[in-house]
């Protein structure tokens, strides 16, 4: 793999993350939105949205 497309995979990924970040949101909003935010999927994404942002949060740090 060449450093152009070891970039290119970074790039994706930290795309991928932003994009799930934000799907995960929206759901969690959706959630909130109808009073369910004690039922399990909302703390399910409550603890996935916390390590999507500590993954963006890094590739940021990296200028990613």
């Amino acid at each position: 793999m060449t450093e152009t497309e070891r970039l290119a995979a970074y790039d994706a990924f930290a795309a991928d993350i932003r994009a799930e970040l934000a799907q995960v949101t929206d759901r969690m909003d959706d959630l909130r939105a109808q009073n369910k935010v004690k039922s399990a999927t909302y703390r399910q994404l409550f603890a996935t949205r916390i390590t999507l942002k500590d993954i963006d949060r890094r590739l940021a740090e990296r200028g990613l």
